[in-house]
């Protein structure tokens, strides 16, 4: 949906914080502050999505992250991957977009609804 000025309309929030800001501000910390906005954010679908993203993400990539730890070069590789896709994630939830990470992103919108 989209507002008179052509931008997405991604409602409010119950925390006050613009969508996009809240999204973003989810993945920051990884599933630190997923969880966070998780559970304080309760009508906002879009922050709620996100938030479940990150947590989903980052519980899998940090799994990844000690099964690989045994390999550095792959270790590292992952960690440069990671790091790639975390930046990814929070520029497209600061641009309002429903950026779905493969499999995770499609667990995270049932859980959360969508």
């Amino acid at each position: 949906m989209t507002n008179g000025t052509g931008s997405t309309d991604l409602g409010k929030t119950s925390t006050g914080i613009q969508p996009n800001v809240a999204a973003l501000l989810a993945y920051v910390v990884g599933f630190i502050t997923g969880i966070i906005f998780f559970v304080i954010e309760k009508e906002n679908k879009f922050v709620r999505f996100h938030a479940m993203q990150s947590i989903m993400c980052f519980v899998a990539l940090f799994v990844l992250s000690i099964v690989l730890s045994f390999v550095p070069l792959l270790a590292a590789l992952m960690n440069l991957a990671s790091l790639a896709l975390w930046i990814l994630c929070m520029v497209q939830a600061y641009q309002g977009k429903w950026f779905r990470v493969p499999v995770i992103g499609d667990l995270a919108a049932k859980q959360v609804g969508l």
